[in-house]
């Protein structure tokens, strides 16, 4: 067996060298705390949907919630606590290696602090750094069943209490009624942020966000909506009372931080997935490796490696653009606010992309894949949830739209953005300012990474099929029904995400000296990929003869080269029992 190289992660000598010391510390105690618990206990916790009270007894002794999601502003003079997106990224990776619930106690907490943390009200972040500080979890009281996460429209409302009443001598200004739905840590979460309106005003300017406490006796937990680990609640607010201490924002204000709260919370799921895969990855190619049949090991079957191949490169690139998207992240500004395209994109292909990598590993485990005793079954069933939570593919790939006309053909010079894993404090995250202008956001011209690395094969030729979609807008572009018909710029929208993916995945991989093979073996797939949104949108009803000769004119063939595949299948097999968690 070859020596495995460093491209997942593995729990087995993990030393995050980046990071400081107590950084360090806190990823490797989390570890520990899961590996102590051994596989059988998390799979049977899983089972059964046991609430995961004992891990947030360990996030309160270490207190790695104050110290991973407390901006240094509110740091109570602790040195190490900070918002500081690499580290957390780390985080959520090991979380998502061990169990989808543990992330998600920790996604909503990021939701439920992220109105606070960009609110004026000094009183209310003191409590929530007190809270974390303590152990306590947060909650984001958005959705409704009936709207879902729709923002425009809340059916919990804000009643003004009369003046000179009781209600008004005790310095409640509003009382609040009204249920939400699909609000993760509902059902212990110290501070609630809810989005609700006032009864008394209409359109934006009756948007407001106040914290509700779980534990108080107006705030009904009305129970658990699904039959999972993780308490995604659903409660009522029985004239709750609210108090100008408890407002977080008002009007038009209100709205925005519901948007840019989702811009910091929906970033997290990027690398909650890569770890979910990952650890499927090793039992798959494990169990695959060391399989007979017919005389023959599994992974002799040449479509057997074709699939594992297939789903390493995907792997690495999740992991290459993810990383990459840190970087644009952290290094954000009014003037620079390019992450506003990378956010949805981790959001909605690098996930897409782990259901992916799922299948093609179910495809070489079939029976095995559905096992109870495999983190594999686990991360099967939870997969296809990332895609559908803060918003659908379809909502975010119709946001990435909104940037592609400036990305295509309107480029800026920007200062060059290198590896951000320094250990500063992300301030920018809660002042994002008016969730608005995402057509005038400009990028650093695309082509140059293409350009770059064109050398490469497959590169070269998927940078063809790159500019042949800008071309494609030049030559046929949609017409104005084509471009109310969001069916049909799905499909741009899903070409464009293929652009926008290769331009970073090259970034990163030049940064981490990536070898030409593993590039060219992505962007095998990257062609294919292209290829199989090209050919959708040739089929579409309303597509022109101009856009259907595009279509085929813009398919492109992976070039073949079997030393390069052998070499990528090597270094996937030197994986075979490189990670087995213990019983």
């Amino acid at each position: 067996m070859t020596s495995t190289p460093a491209r997942l992660f593995n729990p087995a000598g993990y030393d995050p060298h980046q990071f400081d010391a107590e950084t360090r510390r806190l990823l490797r105690a989390t570890i520990e705390w899961f590996e102590s618990r051994g596989k059988q206990r998390l799979l049977a916790d899983d089972a059964d949907a046991v609430w995961t009270a004992d891990f947030l007894d360990f996030v309160k002794k270490e207190k790695l919630f104050a110290t991973f999601l407390t901006p240094a502003a509110y740091a109570e003079g602790d040195p190490d606590r900070r918002w500081d997106a690499a580290r957390n990224a780390a985080l959520s990776e090991i979380f998502g290696f061990y169990g989808l619930a543990y992330w998600y106690a920790e996604q909503v907490t990021i939701l439920g602090l992220g109105p606070i943390w960009q609110s004026d009200n000094e009183d209310a972040k003191k409590r929530a750094a007190t809270d974390l500080s303590a152990g306590e979890v947060m909650a984001f009281g958005l959705s409704e069943q009936t709207h879902g996460a729709d923002i425009y429209n809340t059916d919990l409302v804000l009643t003004p209490t009369e003046p000179g009443s009781a209600d008004a001598e005790a310095g409640i200004l509003f009382r609040a009624n009204g249920e939400k739905y699909y609000i993760g840590n509902g059902n212990v979460a110290s501070m609630v942020s809810v989005f609700s309106r006032r009864a008394d005003l209409d359109g934006a300017d009756a948007y407001v966000w106040f914290v509700a406490d779980s534990r108080h006796e107006n705030y009904r937990l009305l129970g658990n909506v699904v039959h999972e680990q993780m308490y995604v609640s659903t409660f009522r607010l029985d004239n709750y009372p609210v108090r100008a201490e408890d407002i977080l924002h008002t009007g038009p204000e209100a709205f925005s931080a519901a948007l840019n709260t989702v811009n910091v919370g929906k970033f997290n799921l990027c690398h909650g997935g890569i770890g979910m895969v990952e650890h499927a990855f090793y039992e798959a190619i494990t169990h695959a490796d060391n399989r007979v049949l017919y005389g023959h090991a599994v992974t002799e079957f040449p479509h057997v490696r074709t699939n594992f191949v297939d789903a390493y490169t995907r792997i690495l690139a999740m992991k290459l653009f993810s990383d990459r998207a840190i970087d644009y992240f952290r290094s954000a500004s009014l003037d620079d606010r390019r992450y506003l395209l990378f956010n949805p994109m981790t959001k909605s292909k690098v996930t897409s992309e782990g259901e992916t990598v799922m299948t093609l590993l179910l495809d070489v485990l079939a029976a095995k894949g559905f096992e109870k005793n495999t983190y594999f079954a686990e991360v099967r069933r939870m997969i296809d949830t990332l895609p559908r939570l803060e918003g659908t593919v379809h909502v975010n790939v119709g946001q990435i739209l909104k940037f592609m006309p400036n990305y295509l053909f309107n480029p800026k010079d920007y200062p060059e953005i290198g590896t951000r894993q320094d250990a500063s404090d992300d301030a920018f995250f809660w002042r994002q300012g008016p969730a608005r202008g995402a057509g005038k956001v400009q990028f650093a011209d695309w082509t140059a990474s293409y350009a770059e690395h064109a050398h490469i094969p497959n590169v070269g030729r998927f940078f063809e099929q790159a500019q042949a979609l800008r071309s494609l807008l030049t030559t046929a572009a949609p017409d104005a029904d084509q471009q109310k018909d969001l069916d049909f710029m799905l499909t741009i929208g899903h070409l464009f995400s293929l652009v926008v993916y290769g331009q970073l995945i090259l970034e990163q991989a030049a940064l981490t000296d990536l070898d030409d093979a593993s590039v060219d073996q992505i962007f095998d797939f990257q062609i294919r990929d292209f290829n199989l949104h090209a050919t959708t949108l040739y089929g579409k009803p309303s597509a022109t003869a101009d856009q259907q000769g595009w279509a085929v004119s813009a398919l492109r063939r992976p070039v073949d080269d079997r030393q390069r595949f052998d070499r990528v299948w090597a270094e996937v097999a030197s994986y075979n029992g490189a990670y087995e968690m213990r019983l």
